[in-house]
């Protein structure tokens, strides 16, 4: 009798599991006990044991591609035994082997109870859309690196990709011809959804794309869609109109996207100029740096008698970055019952500390690298605070991973500092440039975005003097560190000039109590106001 081989739970945590490499073929003969496959989960990449002997009769999916916990991964029964059946427990209808797909949440009515889409014939296969993060939901193609026709060999880079984390190259792993290109630049494809197909030039590649939004399907990976982010647009709601006779100059209109070189873009910018209102010289009236320099915007024409405004907005489509932080700080911000608590630190010595540091040491060093090497500390004393919420139980870290907020261009990247308190100043002060400059750059891999224990997040350098942060899940708590201001102290009935900056802990009250946040706080308040206890 054929049994059914599922995605077993591998980790805590797991939601899914990704086959890295099957082991074993349809019709190998296998035993219990035996590995068939490697899966990838979100902690490691492990082995997975058969516990069933008799023969691989059916593979539901192919190497590369994700399963949900409990998902079907194969079928193992006697040659020749009809496991359609067992298929069809999961809503699915699947004729060619490869791959299936999930329940459905509703039922769709199909046109035939047993209507197949044979896909075992055609020479072609869907190149897919990968999971490249663990938070990743879709990806935006940035940019086409092979066209319609190209002839591509297996570990080509075909394409760049935007995640919520980076942007990367999109590896392909099949040779042959790109018959189809499932989405423009700019577009977003959600996780598994079609990028391309691959195959021998003139198969009929339109049954796999039919198979994909068939609700009866023989051979098609998990149902995605392609979703198509929109582009940006200037819509103009009201337009002052300007005489004819002191008419702008037509090559560039508004609504209309003006050619203009990057430095062009940003040298306007830097100006306040409109591109709109500039003349191109350069081939195809693009605008050139030199057309910016020369511009006058008071000289003669409309801008000389009159001025003509012109309300318009432009609509931005979010990042990867931007759709994921909304979702994880939202599931946070509602899940989370939060409390806040505020100290104030005298920096005094920390800025003398900080002046002797920069004469000896080769990296400078920042106030937010001594406010992460104390947060180090302090929570070897504290390690409730280095905890996170598994909704069952509470898991106390032992080692200490700080995430560091870092603002970039489409939101906020959060590279991890491992093992921070076994770390020197001057190596935290290193990896927190180079973690920093690669966030900047979109160069973070996913080793150096995972892990972290506890966040801090700094608003200080841009003259914040006290703010409250969300907790990044599932830690317990995240600091906010704001700036250091000069005030006026009272000590003996003395009046005396010194050095404050205000540190708030956000706390999840389902792990950290408001005692145990006021104990890290008074650690961290030592650390700080005594730096040399940092290094005893």
């Amino acid at each position: 009798m054929a049994v059914v081989i599922r995605m077993p739970k591998m980790s805590d945590t797991m939601l899914e599991g990704v086959i890295a490499n099957w082991l074993k073929k349809e019709g190998d003969v296998i035993k219990s006990g035996d590995i068939i496959a490697e899966v990838e989960t979100d902690k490691a990449t492990m082995e997975l044991e058969n516990y069933e002997d008799g023969t691989l009769l059916h593979i539901g999916i192919q190497a590369g591609q994700a399963v949900p916990v409990d998902g079907i991964i194969a079928i193992v029964g006697t040659p020749g035994e009809d496991y359609s059946a067992l298929l069809l427990e999961d809503n699915v209808v699947v004729a060619a082997s490869n791959v299936t797909i999930p329940t459905l949440a509703a039922p769709i009515e199909a046109p035939k109870a047993n209507v197949v889409i044979d896909l075992s014939g055609i020479p072609a296969k869907a190149v897919r859309m990968p999971k490249m993060s663990d938070t990743m939901l879709e990806g935006v193609i940035a940019k086409w690196l092979k066209k319609e026709g190209d002839i591509v060999k297996s570990g080509d880079i075909i394409a760049e990709v935007e995640t919520d984390k980076a942007t990367m190259e999109l590896e392909n792993y099949e040779d042959g011809t790109i018959l189809y290109i499932g989405a423009k630049e700019g577009q977003g494809i959600i996780v598994d959804g079609i990028i391309a197909i691959v195959g021998e030039k003139g198969a009929d590649f339109q049954k796999i794309l039919d198979a994909e939004a068939s609700p009866v399907m023989a051979a098609s990976a998990p149902a995605p869609a392609v979703v198509a982010a929109p582009s940006p647009t200037v819509s103009t709601a009201k337009a002052v109109e300007a005489p004819k006779a002191t008419a702008a100059p037509t090559a560039s209109q508004p609504g209309i996207e003006t050619k203009a070189s990057p430095l062009a873009r940003a040298l306007a910018k830097e100006k306040g100029y409109n591109l709109n209102w500039i003349q191109g010289t350069g081939e195809g009236g693009r605008i050139t740096k030199t057309d910016i320099e020369n511009y006058n915007p008071n000289a003669g024409g409309a801008m000389s008698t009159f001025v003509s405004g012109t309300e318009s907005f432009e609509d931005i489509p979010n990042s990867q970055m931007r759709k994921t932080i909304a979702r994880r700080l939202s599931e946070s911000k509602f899940s989370a019952p939060e409390f806040y608590l505020t100290m104030e630190i005298n920096m005094d010595k920390a800025m003398e500390a900080r002046v002797s540091m920069n004469e000896v040491f080769p990296v400078k060093i920042s106030f937010n690298d001594l406010v992460i090497k104390a947060v180090s500390l302090s929570l070897v004393k504290h390690p409730k605070v280095n905890s996170y919420w598994m909704e069952d139980r509470i898991r106390v870290n032992k080692h200490v991973h700080i995430g560091m907020a870092v603002a970039v261009e489409d939101g906020l990247l959060v590279p991890v500092i491992r093992f921070a308190n076994e770390k020197s100043i001057a190596q935290i002060s290193a990896e927190a440039k180079d973690l920093g400059a690669k966030a900047k750059s979109k160069q973070l891999q996913p080793k150096d975005w995972e892990g972290n224990t506890f966040t801090v997040s700094n608003l200080g350098m841009f003259g914040i003097d006290q703010f409250t942060s969300i907790i990044n899940s599932p830690e317990s708590c995240i600091l906010a560190v704001g700036g250091i201001k000069e005030t006026v102290g009272v000590k003996n009935g003395q009046f005396y000039a010194t050095n404050i900056m205000k540190l708030t802990l956000t706390c999840d009250h389902r792990v950290v109590d408001g005692a145990t946040g006021a104990a890290f706080l008074l650690s961290l308040k030592q650390y700080l106001e005594d730096p040399l206890k940092m290094f005893l």
